[in-house]
């Protein structure tokens, strides 16, 4: 829930935890940092670590990790999104991607993963411990984003944007100070981000939407300029210490509903600073969900969900469903028609 009503840029406030609450034309946001050991050589924790935890839905930090819904992966095996996008950053780790289309491949480390669920899709996505010889740290966060009702139904769409060509904008404040921003989506100091998906609400500049990831160091300011009233603004403080906007000073992990009809500026604390930004103008259709599944009405959402039920084993077209690729695998990306991309260096 929100914390009470303030004056000035900060609307509302938010303590955050893994899950975080988001606004049209966003749905949900989730944050995995865990410190992973060495990978054995399945690219596993080693079983003493594992042991006793309840395997297959394992969200309880033990040793500095949880295994989520692998087994002997940590990752999330095989499921369903249907009806909006999922946006996946893994700043720190590999991810390793299957899907129902035939595509496959493995990023990470600052690479993005934008997938389009018109209709049904299904992906594992399974987080090796692919170093032998360190530890396995991630840091992972992935960004639903809802799709209007005229594009409920179109066929998926997945795409990986390589870190090596994602736009980061480097500035220094008034008092030399720096910091670095992320462009994942829209724009921000005359750059614009590389171009999602056709069917994403992003696509639209009218539309407003901005994913940015933004590092600061300690004292320094950025400012975000006016966008329409209209615009659903909200900024993240996931890392550091301290924020301040004018006189009003806050604590790390806090979700900050913002304005967007004026230039908002804010100082990082003591510590270095992580900080996201999620804006866009709402979608504002009604729509029903219910786990996997965004729909127009319950009915729809209820067939979809029996469809999936019925039918998602035989539309998966590999042999596991907690699939992941073999120890030394670069980061790569192959379509079903066995096209590859590979980062540019």
């Amino acid at each position: 829930m929100f914390g009470k009503k303030r004056k000035g840029p900060v609307i509302k406030t938010q303590h955050l935890t893994m899950h975080w609450d988001t606004e049209d034309p966003f749905v949900f946001a989730s944050h995995h940092c865990d410190d992973y050991p060495k990978g054995n050589a399945q690219q596993a924790p080693p079983l003493n670590e594992i042991g006793g935890r309840n395997l297959g839905r394992d969200y309880k930090k033990v040793f500095g990790f949880r295994m989520y819904h692998g087994k002997v992966v940590p990752g999330f095996p095989m499921h369903a999104h249907w009806g909006y996008e999922t946006v996946t950053i893994p700043e720190t780790g590999f991810i390793d991607h299957f899907d129902s289309l035939g595509n496959q491949g493995r990023f990470g480390f600052g690479d993005v993963q934008w997938v389009s669920a018109g209709s049904m899709y299904l992906h594992d996505e399974m987080y090796p411990l692919a170093y032998d010889d360190r530890p396995n740290p991630n840091d992972i966060t992935q960004i639903m984003i809802n799709l209007p009702l005229k594009e409920k139904g179109s066929h998926p769409a997945v795409q990986t944007m390589w870190s090596e060509n994602i736009p980061v904008v480097k500035g220094k404040d008034a008092d030399g100070r720096e910091f670095s921003v992320k462009i994942i989506a829209g724009s921000f100091g005359g750059r614009d981000a590389l171009p999602p998906n056709d069917i994403s609400w992003a696509a639209d500049p009218e539309h407003h939407v901005r994913i940015l990831l933004m590092r600061m160091s300690p004292g320094s300011e950025i400012t975000l300029p006016a966008v329409p009233s209209s615009v659903n603004r909200n900024l993240y403080f996931t890392d550091g210490s301290t924020v301040r906007f004018g006189d009003e000073e806050y604590k790390v992990s806090q979700r900050f509903k913002l304005t967007g009809g004026e230039d908002v500026t804010f100082a990082n604390g003591e510590a270095e600073g992580t900080y996201w930004l999620l804006e866009g103008e709402p979608i504002g259709e009604k729509m029903s969900s219910f786990g996997p599944v965004i729909l127009e009405n319950d009915k729809s959402v209820r067939d979809a969900m029996n469809f999936i039920r019925k039918n998602e084993f035989d539309s998966w077209p590999w042999d596991l469903v907690d699939k992941f690729h073999p120890k030394g695998t670069g980061r790569f990306f192959r379509s079903s028609d066995g096209k590859e991309d590979r980062p540019p260096f």
